[in-house]
C-alpha cells in the first residue's frame, strides 16, 4: 500500500462563484446570509457554520 494514499482527505466539492449583490442564499444551518446567490443549488453555509462544519469533519489522524 501506498504511503501517498489517504484515507481522510475525500475530493473537495465544487464551491460556486460568490455573489457580488442579493439575493443571498441563507445558510441552511443558522439561516443567516451567505455569500452565494439565491440561485445556488445544494447546501448553502455562511463562513462561520462552514468553519464549524469543516471542524466537525475533519480527519482526527
Amino acid at each position: 500500500m501506498s504511503e501517498s494514499t489517504s484515507y481522510c482527505a475525500p475530493e473537495p466539492a465544487p464551491k460556486p462563484e460568490p455573489a457580488t449583490e442579493g439575493p443571498f442564499a441563507a445558510c441552511v444551518l443558522c439561516q443567516e446570509p451567505t455569500e452565494y446567490p439565491e440561485s445556488t443549488k445544494g447546501i448553502t453555509l455562511c463562513p462561520v457554520c462552514a468553519w464549524q462544519e469543516a471542524q466537525r469533519n475533519a480527519c482526527s489522524g
